[in-house]
């Protein structure tokens, strides 16, 4: 039977879960002080230190979810989405329309990788 290991936990959930060779991630969201595009690239950058922590990489994606407060701002987050997944690495992807948490966040991101 397969381990799983949860990192940076609390009560209510952890930040990275790793079972087997796959790394869960929570959803990642940026500075709500920010518009859709930093608040994308902090979210990437919260991602990529995430999976660097589990033992993986923005080249090991496998799936990714986003979640736009408004769906006008799609263009805006794949501008930085698109510079920031390196050439030939795409994960399966959706992105969708959803009320976040607070209603100053634009974007939410979640992903999982494998280790490598």
């Amino acid at each position: 039977m397969q381990t799983i290991e949860r990192h940076q936990t609390n009560t209510r959930m952890s930040q990275i879960v790793i079972h087997g060779h796959t790394v869960y991630l929570a959803g990642q969201v940026g500075n709500p002080q920010h518009d859709v595009a930093g608040q994308t690239r902090d979210a990437l950058a919260r991602v990529e230190a995430l999976l660097a922590q589990a033992g993986s990489s923005k080249e090991h994606l496998l799936q990714t979810t986003i979640w736009l407060a408004d769906m006008a701002d799609f263009a805006a987050m794949n501008a930085v989405w698109d510079a920031w997944v390196p050439e030939g690495h795409a994960p399966a992807r959706a992105c969708g329309e959803a009320k976040l948490a607070d209603p100053a966040l634009r974007v939410e991101v979640i992903v999982c990788a494998a280790k490598g």
